[in-house]
């Protein structure tokens, strides 16, 4: 486990999007920590266009989000179901969570086998093994009818957890590059380093030369409370994708994955001789420092809880002290924490010091701390 200690004070707990803090604010409205090594700086996150270059290549995750939360009862008892994944063999893999009486969840003890849900539209779900031998937290269940999709976009709602303020519409979960998938599967939660991306701003980097290689990989439910390993996950990485990821390293461009959804899909498609091809399907790879990475050369992530697998991610893309480094600059600058804070680039060493010589006077780096 990563060895990051610091604290999240509660205060730094991003409870609305960027767009509801203020007048005039847009998704990009969030800040965007920098770090190399550990040397931060600091910076609004429009100005990511001025810290990538010409020939740079951003991997990006299409997945749309699921309205994934449905409520439903076991026997008189109030449920609320997360559907997480769906499985090739129709089942889905479901979270049981108890209402905590605010709009959101609480933990709850998993299964037993044949415990039975009902859902909305007379819809029955039975629980029938543990997804996975680590624990009891996600069940295969199977449900009475096909209509998932149905039943998710008539009475779903997205996945929410107690950090934030309250509800939000589906739309305020999506990122500007989700594309609805054939055959209705999503991910139960946002991938979320994409959010504060615009329009706008997509724009302005694709005029300065760097590119997008979009991919897919549909989340699942995320522990909120153990912080385990992620479970296997469906992915795909088009040709083209493939073809533009490894043009861009040819060509001595930077491979920024954003997200760790981005990562675990072209890291899950490259060969040990370090191409990526073509690939679709399951994937169980966890990142880890011992592992390491491939292909991908920065990272550009939101903010995780000190105790999240996902740090061991990022250490293998920037290495344990980077990433201390880092966590204490964004506690010291009071940084925004979860799917609507602030956001965090990993670079590596090269191209750094062109990056901060361009940045503005209200730019501020940092060395090693």
């Amino acid at each position: 486990m990563t060895t990051v200690t610091v604290r999240v004070p509660e205060e730094l707990h991003a409870r609305v999007p960027a767009e509801q803090r203020g007048a005039g604010l847009d998704r990009d409205g969030v800040r965007l920590l920098v770090s190399r090594g550990t040397a931060v700086s600091h910076h609004a996150f429009a100005a990511l266009p001025g810290l990538l270059a010409a020939g740079d290549l951003l991997v990006v995750n299409t997945s749309p989000t699921l309205a994934a939360a449905v409520d439903g009862r076991i026997g008189h008892a109030r449920v609320a179901v997360h559907f997480s994944t769906r499985g090739d063999d129709g089942r889905w893999a479901v979270e049981l969570r108890d209402p905590d009486g605010r709009g959101t969840t609480r933990a709850r003890a998993g299964g037993p086998a044949g415990t039975e849900v009902w859902l909305p539209r007379g819809m029955r779900l039975v629980l029938e093994e543990p997804l996975s031998a680590r624990g009891d937290r996600l069940w295969w269940a199977r449900v009475s009818s096909s209509g998932v999709a149905g039943l998710l976009r008539a009475h779903g709602r997205p996945i929410r957890y107690s950090y934030t303020e309250r509800d939000q519409p589906l739309s305020v979960y999506q990122t500007v590059f989700a594309l609805p998938s054939r055959d209705g599967a999503g991910s139960a939660e946002m991938p979320s380093a994409g959010r504060p991306f615009t329009a706008r701003l997509v724009a302005e980097l694709v005029s300065r030369g760097v590119q997008f290689a979009p991919v897919s990989l549909h989340t699942g439910v995320a522990s909120a409370e153990a912080h385990e390993p992620p479970y296997p996950e469906r992915f795909a990485v088009p040709e083209a994708s493939a073809r533009l990821v490894n043009a861009a390293r040819a060509g001595g461009g930077r491979v920024v994955a954003v997200g760790t959804t981005a990562v675990r899909a072209v890291e899950s498609a490259t060969g040990s001789d370090g191409v990526v091809r073509a690939r679709e399907g399951w994937t169980d790879l966890v990142v880890t420092p011992e592992r390491g990475v491939r292909v991908v050369d920065g990272l550009l992530t939101g903010l995780h809880e000190p105790e999240a697998s996902h740090l061991l991610m990022l250490e293998a893309v920037a290495g344990r002290a980077a990433i201390e480094g880092a966590y204490e600059a964004a506690i010291g600058g009071r940084y925004l924490w979860h799917e609507f804070g602030d956001v965090h680039l990993i670079l590596p060493e090269r191209r750094l010091t062109q990056s901060i010589a361009g940045a503005t006077d209200s730019e501020q780096t940092v060395g090693a701390v």
